[in-house]
């Protein structure tokens, strides 16, 4: 087990004295002159006309032991090894698509998200398919609603689209009643434009959130070398700024809404310029960074998931690489997050072929959160005196393995467990992962009875056309 900490006490002031010089010194730009105002009448120091907010020191001092107060900082929580779920169709958005069969890497459109969403209705029926990806063939202020259509017609469990922009949620919302389902959108994640910016679209955004009561918090991407110094000890009193100033935003709002969010850090590959958000470098950015949130103002966010890794390809590599950096979190959170949804090239791409192969190598997981249970049939007594010093026969001969093999060892269906042993073996994993998804499209069988709604979320569509792209 590594150790979770990577700071000591010596470290934290230093830290936070940056943090608040960035918060005083710099501060913010922020796109909504509501949140402006709000943050004004909290204390913070305000220039509508440049659209930017400095925090004194002390209101930050202050702010900081409130947060303490609330959540009495302390060590990492020890909790039983718990597996992830296997990865689904849901909530990931990507670009593109790569079809593993023809080689070619494609923009998302309807007609892929159609297609992919035949996929994941068959291969997890029972759990919703969501927005998964963009279709660029929509003009961005309908794609989420023209998202939500697709989901309603070819999924039979609908799950939440991403609403970009506010005005986006009514149409949603009025979508969601005419289907009869609880929701057809979720909160987009708050992403600063690093550093330090909070643009209208997501100012905007983040203002209804919080009014609404919902948790607030900043899902951070920054990139050390590129939006901070690229120093660690840099990088950790920007991006502390950026949470600071995001959730003492929060509060300007709605004094009682609850605080979060998360800590993606990246990387910058000095020779291509490429961002990774899966090597060791930045996976220890993202862990010495939120442990110095934890320990200055006790709010506890995680380092992200096992998603986002760097290979651009689909493949066993591509697995194990998002395997590594999921349990490299687990380690020094204690929490195993989830492996990811069948990603490529930090989250840019989606790969059917990849997702079933995840899917695959995800079970081998299930193995490490089982419970022991010594009864007599698992204890296999009478089988050990039987077989005995195994000189004439072994327990793969008996009877009591042919009962409970199943249940206890990982059965891949994709995956040749024996390990690796060439291209060969790897290109064959592919093809058979390529082969169960198109089976399962195959098995597709679209909903019926839902032509009355589809009509009538259309004309929403339409309506919303008008009224929002004028």
């Amino acid at each position: 087990m590594f150790q979770p900490l990577l700071l000591s006490d010596g470290h934290i002031e230093p830290l936070a004295e940056a943090a608040m010089d960035v918060l005083e010194r710099v501060g913010i730009l922020c796109q909504s002159r509501e949140l402006i105002a709000a943050l004004g009448r909290a204390g913070a120091r305000t220039d509508a006309a440049a659209e930017r907010v400095w925090f004194p020191r002390q209101m930050v001092v202050e702010f900081v032991e409130q947060l303490r107060r609330e959540h009495p900082a302390g060590e990492l929580p020890q909790r039983p090894f718990a597996p992830p779920p296997r990865p689904i169709l849901s909530l990931q958005v990507a670009q593109a698509v790569y079809d593993y069969a023809s080689g070619e890497r494609r923009l998302g459109t309807v007609a892929e998200f159609i297609h992919l969403t035949k996929l994941g209705d068959v291969v997890h029926g029972d759990d919703a398919v969501g927005h998964f990806l963009v279709c660029t063939d929509v003009p961005p202020l309908l794609e989420p609603l023209q998202a939500g259509i697709v989901l309603c017609e070819y999924a039979h469990h609908p799950g939440a689209t991403y609403p970009w922009h506010v005005d986006q949620i009514p149409y949603l919302e009025e979508m969601a009643a005419i289907m009869d389902i609880p929701l057809l959108w979720v909160w987009v994640a708050i992403c600063f434009g690093h550093p330090l910016r909070f643009d209208k679209a997501v100012a905007d955004r983040f203002v209804a959130m919080a009014r609404r009561g919902h948790d607030v918090g900043l899902v951070a991407m920054p990139v050390a070398g590129v939006t901070t110094p690229v120093t660690i000890e840099g990088f950790i009193a920007v991006s502390a700024a950026e949470h600071v100033a995001t959730w003492l935003a929060g509060r300007a709002v709605n004094p009682d809404v609850r605080l979060g969010g998360s800590q993606w850090a990246g990387t910058i590959d000095m020779r291509t310029g490429a961002i990774s958000y899966s090597c060791s470098d930045a996976m220890y950015y993202a862990f010495a960074s939120i442990e110095f949130l934890r320990r200055w103002t006790g709010v506890s966010i995680p380092p992200g998931s096992g998603e986002y890794c760097d290979a651009k390809l689909p493949g066993l590599y591509a697995v194990l690489e998002k395997h590594y950096k999921a349990m490299t979190v687990a380690a020094f959170t204690g929490t195993h997050p989830s492996l990811g949804q069948g990603m490529l090239e930090c989250g840019k791409t989606i790969c059917a072929a990849q997702l079933m192969l995840e899917r695959d190598l995800a079970g081998s997981l299930s193995a490490l959160g089982r419970s022991i249970d010594p009864t007599p049939e698992n204890l296999a007594l009478d089988t050990i005196a039987d077989i005995g010093l195994g000189l004439s026969r072994n327990h793969l001969q008996s009877e009591h393995t042919l009962r409970h093999f199943r249940d206890s060892l990982w059965l891949p269906e994709l995956v040749d467990r024996s390990g690796w042993n060439g291209p060969e073996t790897e290109a064959a994993a592919l093809d058979r992962a390529q082969s169960r998804a198109d089976e399962l499209i195959a098995q597709y069988r679209k909903p019926e009875g839902r032509e009355d709604k589809l009509r009538a979320l259309r004309a929403v569509m339409e309506r919303a056309g008008r009224e929002l792209l004028g």
